[in-house]
């Protein structure tokens, strides 16, 4: 299949979708997410979305975590009724912020992570979200750590684990005020 800048699409493997912004000629195409980063993707790991109000339903989101960093659902639909989703979610994981990290350091890692929560903390504030979900893993802590050291430093939020039943010990929610 072929696309057109400007169209919207879904990412096929991962969670989201975007809009794409250009294309190399040879099948590739440049995406630019819902908060604004813009990465590369195969046309067989795209799909058009052929409606505005696009929706997904928890069965039918069973794509791999892939390079997804964010999700932004609008709209959730749970045994037939539409619910209204009021936050964002950042995935942290390396494997979802980047294409590959053969390679890099720990504190490159460390880094990148940083990197991306802060671009997306900072998006979310634009965007006027009051609510974000950081996923940060378990691991040995020190994603979590640098997460919660950092938005110590702001006045203007609280921050606690999400929620166990869905995210288990791996994430933070971060709520947010003018």
């Amino acid at each position: 299949m072929t696309f057109k800048v400007g169209q919207k699409v879904v990412f096929l493997h991962e969670q989201g979708g975007g809009v794409v912004v250009g294309h190399d000629g040879q099948h590739r195409y440049i995406v630019e997410d819902e908060i604004g980063f813009s990465r590369t993707y195969n046309a067989s790991d795209i799909g058009l979305v052929h409606a505005e109000d696009y929706q997904i339903s928890d069965e039918d989101f069973l794509f791999s975590q892939g390079e997804s960093s964010v999700t932004k659902v609008n709209h959730v639909i749970r045994k037939g009724v539409a619910q209204q989703r009021d936050y964002w979610e950042i995935d942290l994981h390396i494997e979802a912020i980047t294409e590959s990290h053969a390679g890099l350091s720990n504190s490159e890692i460390i880094n990148k992570q940083m990197n991306a929560f802060k671009l997306f903390l900072n998006k979310a504030r634009r965007k006027g979200m009051r609510k974000i979900v950081v996923i940060h893993g378990v691991g040995m802590g020190v994603l979590k750590h640098e997460v919660r050291t950092y938005l110590d430093r702001l006045d203007d939020l609280k921050y606690y684990d999400a929620d166990y039943g869905e995210y288990g010990k791996g994430a933070t929610c971060v709520e947010m005020w003018e």
